[in-house]
């Protein structure tokens, strides 16, 4: 079952695999995120057939969603993970992930994280920066470990996608320009408790085109042949992750296979293990955010879709301008439309899901879904306004559950402390 399989209409109730969404609305309160364990378990299982060509490690990429039930559902399915802090070292580890199917990347390792990963012995450390290869190596020459490390090569390539989630250009935060990588490693090879063993690439998220990664692997192809000529054994290639997900009806994205045959024609002749990172095409269409209609408000010029769910449950819109369909749950081929901005409570002009947006006609207490919330949705939320997280559940065929509570107001109000001097 794909993600497009998982979510449909029944009798005009919009369902998730075999349970329909207002069933369970009626049990918990809105909003809530909801995820196909079946939708998760087919993407994953795309990646694994189509790059079953090559030795390949397929780290799910912790930060699209960092939810304990999803990664344990990927961990039984042999995931791996590439994870950017110690959190997330945790977290992949509780999850039964074996360290070594972990890969650490990251700009600003701390000296405690480092420690960390390092007595847990992960499969690699990319690294993003000199200072902190002399950090790793003097941590791991302390603790009497070997560090494997790859860095992370900047390759100055316009992956064409939003601007604050592209990695891989020249003025990007990310990685060592790859004019000098060749010094870095031969840095690298002169240190302590360092081994060298791969090249890491990733250039940014939400790629909706194959050009940008084949200009990377290109790159990455070059370098890898000429530290083999430095002397180094390159063995490992992490091609990052990236590969976008439909957000849009009818938008035009790279298939899986195609993206694993493009890393074979580039990449199998250096006979080295594949790294793949992916994250957003694993969970972003696998998962909806569940909310209602408080009120409907018609001002001078536009009507407005007041819902529960706002900006801290779900920032991507604001934060990315990111455009995310939204329907009705209850909806029949009869239905009128509307025109609507989509808004939440949250007290910002920010707080707005979609401008003059068309859909269903909608009454207070209606339900409606906003898709392809899988990732960076609750993964990214907070409290502002006092609000408290969406409750976040999992459905697997016709069972469903709470995989995190919302906290009570008291339990999220009393984790501040009051100073000594005001009591």
């Amino acid at each position: 079952m794909n993600s497009n399989q998982a979510f449909y209409y029944r009798n005009e109730q919009l369902f998730v695999e075999d349970i329909a969404i207002n069933d369970i609305a009626k049990q918990i309160t809105t909003p809530f995120y909801c995820y196909s364990s079946r939708a998760i378990t087919d993407n994953f299982i795309q990646y694994q057939q189509a790059f079953a060509k090559q030795d390949t490690l397929i780290c799910y990429a912790v930060k699209a969603n960092s939810n304990q039930a999803i990664l344990t559902t990927l961990a039984k399915l042999g995931a791996g993970a590439d994870v950017v802090s110690l959190g997330e070292i945790k977290r992949a580890l509780t999850a039964n992930i074996p360290a070594n199917k972990i890969v650490f990347s990251g700009v600003a390792k701390t000296a405690e994280e480092i420690e960390f990963a390092l007595k847990q012995n992960i499969f690699q450390f990319n690294i993003e920066s000199e200072p902190e290869l002399e950090q790793i190596s003097t941590i791991a020459t302390r603790l009497n470990k070997i560090a494997a490390v790859s860095f992370r090569i900047n390759p100055d390539v316009n992956a064409n996608t939003h601007a604050k989630i592209t990695t891989g250009k020249a003025e990007n935060k990310f990685g060592i320009p790859i004019d000098k990588a060749r010094n870095i490693y031969k840095k690298a090879a002169s240190l302590p408790n360092i081994k060298i063993q791969g090249v890491d690439v990733h250039i940014g998220s939400q790629l909706t085109e194959i050009t940008p990664f084949k200009e990377a692997f290109a790159k990455v192809a070059e370098l890898v042949n000429a530290l083999n000529s430095d002397g180094h054994t390159i063995s490992v290639i992490d091609i990052g992750g990236g590969l976008g997900i439909e957000y849009q009806a009818n938008e035009s994205i790279p298939k899986v296979t195609e993206y694993a045959e493009l890393a074979y024609q580039q990449l199998a002749s250096l006979k080295c293990k594949i790294i793949v990172e992916p994250g957003r095409s694993i969970v972003g269409n696998a998962g909806v955010l569940v909310s209602k209609v408080v009120y409907v408000k018609k001002g001078e010029q536009r009507q407005f879709l007041i819902l529960d769910a706002g900006m801290n449950d779900m920032i991507r819109p604001s934060m990315y301008d990111a455009y995310h369909d939204i329907i009705r749950v209850k909806n029949s081929p009869n239905s009128s439309e509307q025109t609507y901005d989509i808004v939440g409570p949250v007290c910002e002009t920010g707080d707005t899901f979609a401008k003059a947006r068309k859909i269903a006609t909608c009454q207070q207490d209606d339900l409606v879904a906003i898709k392809s919330c899988g990732a960076y949705g609750a993964v990214m939320s907070s409290a502002y306004n006092t609000r408290l997280p969406a409750t976040e559940i999992m459905i697997n065929q016709n069972q469903w559950c709470v995989i995190k509570d919302r906290p009570s107001y008291e339990e999220y109000i009393n984790a501040d402390k009051i100073p000594a001097w005001l009591e």
